[in-house]
């Protein structure tokens, strides 16, 4: 498995929603941080009330995600401040306690890669973003864990992310 394929989608997702055509209407902030999707994965908010970027909500098709399949993730949300150049994720990938990738992006240059509608620096505002990749079709049946810190030029808070990626799950459950 490439560990980076899951990690490479949701990465392009936050530095697209940081760089993304605003969305239109009101966005109502998460209340408890932690949300639960289905099975097979859900994903908890960790970045305080002072984070530059809110995050309202993330969903993913199909869901749960299945390897060999293209994933799509939308991801909504509030910048609060300006974003600019020099925006980074500390991303670490694991497998239960094993540590398997731990990366640092820039996200304003992985929104340039994605040829992103809108480039850094970004305004204040409400975006929308979707991105889709495809997953490999070895991805061993696990759970992965993911967690994202996100900081800004200046290192303040952007966002704290966690996910849970359950590939442990039999869509296709035994009848007998």
């Amino acid at each position: 498995m490439r560990p980076s394929a899951y990690l490479s989608v949701l990465v392009l997702g936050l530095a697209s929603l940081v760089a993304a055509k605003p969305f239109d209407g009101q966005v109502p902030l998460q209340s408890d941080g932690t949300v639960h999707t289905t099975d097979g994965w859900d994903y908890e908010i960790c970045s305080g009330p002072e984070a530059t970027v809110q995050i309202e909500s993330i969903e993913v098709s199909p869901d749960p995600p299945k390897p060999g399949q293209d994933l799509t993730v939308k991801v909504k949300g509030t910048a609060l401040g300006v974003i600019e150049d020099g925006a980074y994720a500390d991303v670490v990938v694991k497998l239960g306690l094993i540590k398997l990738l731990q990366k640092q992006f820039d996200i304003c240059e992985e929104a340039r890669n994605a040829n992103a509608s809108v480039q850094c620096p970004v305004e204040q505002g409400t975006y929308t973003v979707q991105q889709t990749v495809a997953l490999p079709k070895e991805i061993p049946k696990a759970k992965f864990t993911i967690n994202v810190d996100g900081f800004t030029k200046d290192d303040e808070e952007l966002l704290c992310l966690k996910l849970h990626v359950n590939f442990m799950k039999n869509p296709f459950p035994r009848l007998w």
